[in-house]
Parts: structure tokens; C-alpha cells; sequence
């Protein structure tokens, strides 16, 4: 008897257990993925099922879109290995720090500028943590405050254009990422409005939370200074969402240009010499290497769901709420 007998509910909640529970083994989200993939592909379908792997894989590596994520990640890897982000951060001193909590809205400033130069999640926070948390510790912030602001801000990097997260979504859901990025970029700014208030609102109640910098601190930056520390990242951005949304390029032509334009500024600056090249390099082949890993994994698992009939029960299960939209809404989002 294969698993087909157990039903489409059930085999829902065992397939969803089954992927947590593996997870809490400590093995990799791609093999989990891909496990629990082969058992119900062989276990629905029976042992002539190969093909509906091996078709699923076949069509999301051959996705064209997929050379904009080695391009992004290493567009990531260069601005972490320049001084580009670093000096950002110091010139965005300037702006915000004479404000309670000045540093932390700085925080949140740069992290959304560096998602929108490099759509990286994982190095943005390491180099948030490296560049804003030892600064705003030193200057008396609450600990929770400043580790918060950091992961929060790092984590806009999944909504913000150009997200490779979005990227692997579109691919996986076999939707447009052009749309994706257009639907995703007033909910990120949203979001990170919401993160400078709330950080204002507590700084401003409670000043010892988020002291503003000292006078002789800000004397080390000049307006003329800041503004050149903010053109270079500014340019990245437009050169990379500029070329999308104003229809110039598409996704991939974007990140290769985004790539381009970190390469040029960084050779501008003196930076950019065969170790740094050498070092990003690396670590894009070994960024991409797990990515794609998980995106043949969740594209294998989404289609035998899907050939399960799993997307007309979800979609029933849904419609059969008796609820207002927003409430539908809410459960879809759950259920994400």
C-alpha cells in the first residue's frame, strides 16, 4: 500500500511534519527538502515517479533568471570585502546622529541601502554586526535594542529589491520576479518606517536606551564628507533598481550591471586587486552552491505536492473559511 492511501490531508500534515522534524536532526534544509521530496514522489507514485524528479530539476536549472543570483551574491561579496559599506556607516553619522537612537535609525538606513545594492541577507547582517553593534554598545544602548535593530535591519534584505529570496520564490511558484520586486518594495520601505519609529519612540521616552553620539564624534564627520560616503552606494542602488523598474534591463542584465558598477567604484577607490577578486569568487561559488541545492529541492517538492493534488486542497481548505478577506489573508500568510 503507498502512501496515496493515507489521503491528501494527512499526507499533508505528515509531509510538512516530516520536514520539521528532520530539521531538528541538524542536517541541511536541502537535503531534508530533497528527502522528503523522493519519499512521497515514490511513495504517492511508485517506482516509475523518476520522471517527475528529473523534469522538475530539469526545468528550474534551465531557468535563465538564476544567473542573476551568483551575480548578486557576488556583488555581496565584493561590498563586504570593500570599504564601501564601512564607509557608509560613517557618513551616515552625520545625519543621524544627534538624534536618541540616532545610531540605531542609521542601523536601518544602511542595512535597507545594502539590501537594495545586493539582495544578500546573511552577509549584510555579519557586516551590520561587525559595523553598528561594537558602536552602539560602546555608546551605552540597551544590548537588546542594538542586536534587534541589527538582525531586524539585516532581515529586510528578504523583501527589499533585488532579493534573491523573491528570485528563488518566482522561479519555485513560477511567477514573474519583475512583479514580485514591484509588489515587494512598498511593504520592505513600509517596514523599515515602522522599525525607525518604533526606535525613536523608545529613545524618546528613554534616552538612556540610545544616547546620542557626542559632539566630538559628529566634528569628525563634515557634510561634504558624508555625502561623498553616501554617493557610491547611492549610484549602486540606482544603477541596479534603476535599470529594472525603468524597463533598461531585466533581472539578470540588472545584477550584471550592479556587479560592473561595485567592480568600477571599488577600482576608483583602490580597492579592488586579484586576492579581494579571488576571495568573492570563492565565496559565490560557495553561496550558490547551497542555494541552488534548496531551490531543486523545494521545485521537486512543490511539483509531486502539486501532482498530489496538495494545491487544490489548500486552495479548498481556504475557501471553505467562512471569514471576512483580511482573515483570509492572514491564514494565507500563515500558511507561507
Amino acid at each position: 500500500m503507498g502512501l496515496s492511501a493515507i489521503g491528501i490531508e494527512l499526507g499533508s500534515y505528515v509531509l510538512v511534519g516530516g520536514i520539521f522534524l528532520l530539521l531538528l536532526t541538524g542536517q541541511p534544509l536541502a537535503w531534508v527538502t530533497g528527502l522528503v521530496a523522493l519519499i512521497f514522489t515514490f511513495g504517492w507514485f511508485g517506482g516509475m515517479a523518476l520522471p517527475l524528479v528529473t523534469s522538475r530539476i530539469f526545468g528550474f536549472i534551465t531557468e535563465y533568471s538564476l544567473v542573476a543570483i551568483p551575480m548578486f551574491i557576488l556583488m555581496a561579496a565584493l561590498l563586504d570585502r570593500s570599504g564601501i559599506a564601512r564607509d557608509l556607516f560613517r557618513g551616515m553619522r552625520i545625519l543621524a546622529g544627534r538624534l536618541p537612537g540616532g545610531v540605531a535609525v542609521q542601523t536601518l538606513i544602511v542595512a535597507i541601502l545594502m539590501a537594495a545594492m545586493s539582495g544578500v541577507i546573511g552577509g549584510e547582517i555579519v557586516l551590520l554586526g561587525i559595523l553598528a553593534l561594537p558602536q552602539m554598545l560602546r555608546l551605552g544602548y540597551d544590548r537588546n535594542l542594538s542586536i534587534g535593530v541589527v538582525v531586524a535591519g539585516g532581515s529586510l534584505g528578504t523583501m527589499m529589491p533585488p532579493s534573491i529570496v523573491l528570485i528563488i520564490y518566482g522561479l519555485v511558484a513560477s511567477v514573474s520576479i519583475a512583479d514580485l520586486f514591484v509588489a515587494a518594495i512598498t511593504p520592505a520601505l513600509l517596514l523599515l518606517a515602522f522599525y525607525i519609529a518604533y526606535v525613536l519612540f523608545i529613545c524618546l521616552r528613554n534616552p538612556a536606551m540610545g544616547p546620542p553620539m557626542s559632539r566630538e564624534e559628529l566634528a569628525e564627520e563634515s557634510l561634504g564628507s558624508a555625502l561623498r560616503a553616501v554617493a557610491a552606494p547611492l549610484f549602486i542602488v540606482v544603477v541596479v533598481l534603476g535599470s529594472i523598474y525603468g524597463g533598461v534591463a531585466s533581472i539578470t542584465e540588472a545584477a550584471a550591471l550592479g556587479v560592473s558598477a561595485v567592480m568600477l567604484i571599488s577600482l576608483l577607490r583602490g580597492e579592488l586587486n586579484l586576492k579581494m577578486m579571488q576571495a568573492s569568487l570563492v565565496h559565490t561559488l560557495e553561496t550558490c552552491g547551497m542555494i541552488i541545492w534548496i531551490g531543486i529541492a523545494a521545485a521537486v517538492l512543490v511539483g509531486v505536492y502539486n501532482l498530489m493534488g496538495g494545491n487544490r486542497f489548500v486552495a479548498d481548505a481556504i475557501l471553505a473559511i467562512n471569514a471576512p478577506p483580511v482573515v483570509i489573508i492572514l491564514v494565507m500568510m500563515l500558511i507561507l
